[in-house]
């Protein structure tokens, strides 16, 4: 083997190895300022919930935290249970 394929295997093989460490940390998100797409990363959030979350905030101001989601129509407890470790109001 090339020199030039072993360190090229070996690095391939770290960004690998640590892409999966890095996979499994969730990503904050504020639901304050997130967009349709960031919503809909969350568990149980799809587009039109996202959607429905952004009107939301637009009618009503900003969420005070992360519990005040529930007051959008088709998000329930279960949901931000999943998602707790994830939301924030900041």
């Amino acid at each position: 083997m090339k020199p030039t394929s072993l360190f090229a295997t070996l690095i391939l093989l770290f960004t690998l190895a640590t892409g999966t460490v890095y996979a499994g940390e969730p990503t904050p998100v504020n639901i304050n300022t997130a967009d349709i797409a960031t919503l809909a990363q969350l568990d149980g959030i799809g587009e039109s919930k996202a959607q429905a979350i952004i009107e939301y905030r637009e009618s009503n101001g900003p969420f005070k935290s992360a519990e005040q989601l529930s007051d959008v129509k088709g998000i329930g407890a279960r949901t931000l249970e999943k998602n707790a470790e994830r939301i924030t109001v900041k």
